[in-house]
């Protein structure tokens, strides 16, 4: 029923606009990823100055409608010559889990979810409320033979799954081909809950994740020669997400995935849907202006919005 709704919204928009996918370009969101001097201990608690200074997302949207969800979500994302880092804070009243193995199906969790695009092929990442985490690596059909996937015995033909989207089954490009046994070397992932996990006889405030993947685990998204860790003023591709196993109670049109920015259709599996990643040199501080007032149902202190930093001028258009 979701799958047929969100087909049915995106062949709507494609008609009226005449874009080949269901996200407008323009109302993609953008964002500045800041420098940090020192390495981030991962161990999920978001306590570092980094992180209350660092500019946050914007409260996640529903992926197909674009409307408020139900509780909040917001994402933040830094970096240094090592790693990339990136933090969500995820309201939850009642914080669950089931799965504990890896690579088991997350998403049938409660759970986060981090997309990052390169030219040829995307890596997708998925984490409970265990630290459970769920990956796939997935090359676009089209590139594997020219761009070199065929010649690593990571992406040995045999150890690849066809794979076609979920709701948006006529991506341009075609079809990719998935490595579901693929792990990125060297990545850290922590969970902190502020409550009590799978005990709903209490109210619990959340959880918090914080993650941090190795530059040099980049090579594969970065085939078009790009500069890992980037260079000031690139431009990365990546999607943040939250998937539940619950809805808002009607009349809410709750899908039950929330995004950072809208995708116009059920499927993550849109790379032109990502955010725009901009990295800067700058170093992440404590500049009071960056910082917003806090919202009674915001779970930890909202930094500055991605629409706020276009406004600074922080942010190229």
């Amino acid at each position: 029923m979701l799958a047929g709704l969100s087909l049915a919204v995106a062949a709507g928009f494609a008609q009226e606009t005449g874009s080949k996918f269901p996200c407008p370009t323009n109302e993609i969101a953008r964002y500045t990823a800041h420098r940090v001097a020192e390495e981030i201990h991962v161990d999920g608690v978001l306590d570092e100055e980094v992180w209350q200074s660092a500019p946050t997302s914007p409260r996640f949207v529903d992926i197909i409608t674009g409307q408020p969800a139900l509780h909040d979500t917001r994402a933040m994302v830094v970096w240094d010559d090592r790693n990339l880092y990136v933090a969500y804070r995820v309201e939850e009243p009642n914080v669950r889990a089931k799965y504990t193995q890896p690579n088991d199906p997350i998403y049938y969790d409660n759970d986060v979810e981090l997309f990052i695009a390169g030219p040829d092929a995307y890596y997708e990442f998925e984490l409970n409320a265990f630290n459970t985490s769920y990956e796939v690596f997935f090359i676009w059909e089209d590139a594997y033979e020219p761009r070199g996937y065929s010649a690593a015995p990571e992406f040995a033909r045999s150890l690849l799954k066809p794979f076609n989207g979920v709701g948006f089954t006529t991506h341009p490009r075609g079809g990719r081909l998935g490595q579901f046994e693929w792990t990125f070397p060297g990545k850290q992932t922590a969970v902190h809950i502020d409550g009590t996990l799978n005990d709903d006889s209490d109210t619990d405030r959340g959880w918090t994740v914080e993650l941090a993947f190795p530059w040099k685990g980049f090579p594969w998204l970065a085939t078009d020669g790009r500069a890992v860790p980037p260079r000031h003023g690139d431009v990365w591709r990546m999607d943040f997400s939250r998937f539940n196993t619950y809805k808002a109670p009607a009349p809410a049109q709750d899908s039950g995935g929330w995004v950072w920015t809208r995708h116009g259709v059920w499927d993550s599996h849109i790379p032109e849907c990502f955010v725009f990643v901009q990295f800067t040199t700058k170093l992440v501080s404590g500049d009071e202006s960056l910082r917003v007032p806090r919202h009674p149902r915001v779970y930890g202190e909202a930094r500055a919005t991605e629409a706020e930093l276009v406004r600074r001028h922080e942010l190229t258009p």
